[in-house]
């Protein structure tokens, strides 16, 4: 589709919500619409700081392997070429956007919003903090487990040209590799109303294209490759134990009778999330895990545990479909989804 035609379409979608009165919605796109404009406008091109001699060293190199990774992902993994990250927004050390999300108190159940194109999903990214700390403040009053965070990267799914987040260059090789690749999947492969299927995707097939990556990049020996292979073994501990509590907490929950007060229900809640959460230093991994110590002053809520489930509860599934169908060919494997999916 032209850029002329998104726009056309993008126009008539908000014409068409004017017109059935979601005026809340139209003036939420809007306020998005913006700030992302302006994170275009203002991004440098990435060759420009290539040569500009006042540019560190140690971010162009971080810039040149962008370019690797996003060449690598449209070449040999098949992803869409949305020229994306061929720019560089500053964020000067400062957050961009801040993600709200919405959980049931006692149930599992994630508040989710309907948007255009994207269809029904479990958050809501503002790109001020005095709007999303309004939200959170709105949907605590109605009863929910609310929170917000700041995520490393998004995708527009081709809406915008998304450029590379200055912050985005403080991560290590491997995890860098893996986030530019993750978003790339979604501007690839989006299946409207499903986001728990394509955040799994794109985190498996993030996960697993970073291995590739780095392997021919740097060499299985390599600091880069062990690393990266150590964090994401650590990782897999971790949200396995994560989902395994989750289950554990949803089955408490429906346990929970009419008759039990709030508090009866808040107590029970609290002190088996506190097991769940103290258990975590009984895990064999290779790097003490930072959430352990986090979570001494202050216990998660239920869209913590919401979370591990919208991003990691589909992963043994698509690592199985992946190892006995496609025996490691993950450009065949992407293929296939795009054919499934019916995705040119």
């Amino acid at each position: 589709m032209s850029r002329k035609r998104k726009i056309g379409l993008a126009v008539v979608t908000l014409l068409a919500f004017l017109l059935i009165g979601n005026w809340s919605l139209v003036v939420y796109g809007v306020m998005q619409g913006i700030g992302q404009l302006k994170i275009v406008w203002q991004a440098k091109p990435v060759e420009v700081l290539l040569t500009d001699p006042t540019y560190p060293d140690s971010l162009k190199q971080k810039l040149l392997l962008v370019k690797a990774v996003r060449q690598f992902a449209i070449d040999s993994l098949g992803l869409r070429d949305t020229k994306n990250y061929q720019k560089v927004y500053d964020q000067k050390g400062e957050e961009l956007l801040w993600v709200v999300t919405a959980c049931e108190p006692f149930a599992l159940q994630p508040k989710l919003w309907k948007f255009p194109v994207v269809g029904a999903v479990p958050y809501k990214g503002f790109f001020s903090k005095e709007k999303a700390v309004d939200e959170r403040s709105m949907l605590e009053k109605e009863g929910y487990d609310v929170s917000i965070r700041n995520p490393g990267g998004w995708s527009t799914l081709g809406w915008f040209n998304d450029p590379i987040l200055s912050n985005m260059l403080q991560r290590r090789e491997g995890d860098l590799a893996n986030l530019i690749i993750h978003e790339m999947v979604h501007a690839t492969i989006w299946v409207k109303d499903d986001a728990e299927f394509n955040e799994n995707l794109a985190t498996f097939i993030g996960d697993t294209a970073g291995y590739y990556f780095l392997k021919a990049r740097y060499g299985v020996r390599s600091e880069e490759y062990v690393r990266y292979v150590h964090e994401n073994e650590d990782y897999r501990k971790f949200s396995h134990h994560m989902l395994r509590g989750s289950s554990k907490l949803d089955s408490l929950y429906k346990t929970f009778q009419e008759t039990m007060s709030h508090d009866e229900k808040k107590n029970q809640k609290e002190d088996f999330i506190r097991r769940i959460v103290e258990t975590i230093d009984t895990l064999s991994l290779h790097y003490p895990p930072k959430s352990s110590r986090r979570f001494r002053n202050h216990l998660p809520n239920n869209t913590y545990f919401m979370s591990f489930r919208t991003y990691q509860s589909r992963q043994d599934t698509l690592a199985h479909t992946f190892a006995n169908r496609f025996s490691g060919d993950l450009k065949a494997y992407i293929d296939d989804c795009k054919l499934k999916f019916g995705i040119d």
